[in-house]
């Protein structure tokens, strides 16, 4: 069974409180562009993320609005503003480095919240039987693509009937695999 491969560039989610001290009080997010997984889209809105040694100076935020604000970065991207690259599953940010956001509106000083996200696998119950596997198992993926062809291991699944079967993976595992739109992969054991 082929998982289709998506690249998820630098990006952050934010917390309520935090958006609207980065764009106004009561300011609510922009959808631009839905993305595969039901409910997520990516937003209008951009802010600077600032670390120790540099910057990017508009981010991507996806929404909708999430409990607790995360700045999703790629090993290069971690290198380039100065901070510790620290590999976690979505939502996993304790003791993780911090940084400062900038809005149009105002600054929010994260004191964790950087992260190298986890490759890992979207699926549902159904897709995931298909496919011989549950949900937190760790997997080994072949990628499918002309010249660059490789294996990712350490790959998560996560199961939920919310999600949409897709692997996702950081632009350095994206430009290392030579993912182009409609890359797939299959699940080697």
């Amino acid at each position: 069974m082929q998982i289709l491969l998506e690249t998820s560039a630098r990006h952050l989610h934010v917390s309520q409180e935090d958006l609207e001290t980065l764009f106004g009080e009561g300011y609510e997010l922009t959808p631009i562009k839905d993305l595969s997984q039901p409910g997520q889209f990516a937003c209008q809105e951009r802010v600077a993320v600032v670390g120790e040694k540099g910057q990017f100076p508009a981010v991507s935020i996806l929404g909708p609005v999430r409990p607790v604000t995360q700045v999703e970065l790629s090993v290069t991207d971690t290198r380039t503003i100065g901070v510790e690259a620290c590999l976690r599953e979505s939502g996993d940010i304790a003791g993780t480095p911090g940084c400062k956001l900038v809005g149009p509106k105002g600054e929010v000083e994260l004191k964790e919240g950087i992260i190298v996200a986890k490759r890992h696998i979207h699926a549902t119950p159904k897709e995931a039987e298909a496919l011989g596997v549950v949900d937190r198992e760790i997997v080994n993926v072949k990628v499918n693509s002309v010249g660059r062809e490789l294996i990712f291991g350490d790959v998560v699944v996560r199961v939920s009937p919310n999600y949409s079967l897709a692997m996702h993976i950081d632009t350095d595992e994206s430009n290392a695999a030579g993912v182009v739109p409609g890359t797939s992969g299959e699940i080697v054991k």
